[in-house]
C-alpha cells in the first residue's frame, strides 16, 4: 500500500532526515513540501527544502507558508540546535529551484480537493499552515485520510518550557485550531521521540548506506549531536520527525493512547499538549474536547533498522 502524503516541514537536520527517508520509502508518495517557519524562518525553510529536493532528485512542489505565530511577535528561531543554515553549519550550497506559487495552505486544500479521502497530512513543524488550510476549507478534515503530527508532550515534560514541546509552543493557537477540527490527529511527540536517542554512529551508518543522502544527514547532524550531547557522554541524538513516517509504514512498531486532548494558549502554559484518556476525568471541559492518537511507546530497536534498511533502498 502507497500513503500519499503532504510533508509540512521547517528544514532543519532531522526535517532533512525525515524528509530522505519519506523519499526513499516505496510506500510514500510525497505530494509536496509545504514549508512553515520553526527551526528557522521560512524563507529559509522553503529554499532549504527546494535543496533537500534537488538533492534527493525528487520533482515535486515546494511551497512558502505562514512566517508568523498565529498570535504573538515573530519566533526567535533555533540556530542553536539547527545552525544558523538550518544544516548544522555545512556551508551546503544551496540548490537553485522555483516555489509553487501557492501557499502551503493553497496547495493542502488543492491537493485534498483532487484525492479526497486520500492523503495524510504530515505536519513535522509549527501548525500554522494546516489552521490556515481550515479556514480556506472549513470541509477539510472530510477531504484528508488523517493527520500525523510531530510535536507535543502529552504524559512527559517539554523540551522549551516545563510543559510544552517546540513545535507547538511555537504556534500555539494554530496547533490548537487544527487539535479541535474533526479529524483524526495521532500524535508523536515528545513522549516517544525524546525517549529514543540515537547513537553518532547512527548517522555514520546512514552515510554508509546511502553515500550521498545519508551522508548529508551524517554532516549536517555533527551540530545536532553536540546540542544533544552532554559534556563527558557518549555522542547521542533525537531524530524527532521521521517517527510519524515510520507510523506509515509500519504502526506495529507503536503504541497508541487515545484521549480527549487541549492544546494551552495561555502565557504561563503556552503550548502544553494536555491529554486526558476516558474514564480519567468528568470534566465537560474534557470530554467535549476531540480526541487524538498519542504515541506512547515504540520498538526502538525496530525503528532504527527500519530507517537504515530505508536509506539503504
Amino acid at each position: 500500500m502507497t500513503h500519499k502524503i503532504i510533508l509540512d516541514t521547517d528544514p532543519g537536520i532531522d526535517d532533512a532526515m525525515a524528509i530522505f527517508f519519506a523519499f526513499q520509502a516505496p510506500e510514500i508518495e510525497v505530494l509536496g513540501l509545504t514549508t512553515v517557519f520553526g527551526n528557522v524562518p521560512v524563507d529559509m525553510s522553503a529554499k532549504n527544502a527546494i535543496t533537500l529536493c534537488k538533492l534527493a532528485e525528487q520533482d515535486i512542489p515546494v511551497t512558502k507558508g505562514v512566517g508568523m505565530p498565529w498570535v504573538g511577535p515573530e519566533s526567535s528561531y533555533a540556530h542553536f540546535v539547527h545552525g544558523d543554515d538550518g544544516f548544522g553549519n555545512i556551508d551546503f550550497p544551496a540548490i537553485e529551484g522555483q516555489l509553487d506559487p501557492r501557499s502551503s495552505a493553497q496547495f493542502i486544500v488543492d491537493m485534498a480537493r483532487q484525492y479526497p479521502g486520500e492523503i495524510t497530512l504530515v505536519a513535522i513543524g509549527p501548525l500554522g499552515n494546516l489552521a490556515l488550510a481550515l479556514r480556506l476549507e472549513p470541509e477539510l478534515p472530510k477531504l484528508v485520510k488523517g493527520v500525523s503530527i510531530m510535536g507535543g508532550a502529552a504524559f512527559v515534560p517539554g523540551n522549551v518550557t516545563p510543559v510544552a514541546e517546540a513545535n507547538i509552543w511555537n504556534d500555539a493557537h494554530a496547533a490548537e485550531i487544527v487539535f479541535a477540527a474533526d479529524w483524526e490527529v495521532t500524535m508523536f511527540g515528545l513522549d516517544v521521540t525524546n525517549a529514543v536517542r540515537f547513537k553518532a554512529q547512527f548517522v555514520e551508518t546512514l552515510a554508509e548506506k546511502n553515500k550521498k543522502l545519508g551522508g548529508f544527514v551524517r554532516d549536517a547532524a555533527q551540530f545536532y549531536i553536540d546540542f544533544y550531547t552532554k559534556e563527558g557522554d557518549e555522542r547521542v541524538c533525537c531524530f524527532h520527525d521521521a517517527f510519524p513516517l515510520a507510523h506509515l509504514i509500519k504502526p506495529e512498531l507503536f503504541e497508541l493512547t487515545t484521549g480527549h486532548a487541549r492544546v494551552a494558549t495561555d502565557e504561563l502554559n503556552r503550548g502544553a499538549t494536555i491529554v486526558a484518556p476516558p474514564g480519567t476525568t468528568a470534566s465537560p471541559l474534557w470530554t467535549g474536547a476531540r480526541k487524538v492518537h498519542v504515541a506512547t511507546q515504540v520498538d526502538r530497536d525496530g525503528l532504527e533498522q527500519l530507517f537504515i534498511d530505508t536509506y539503504a533502498k
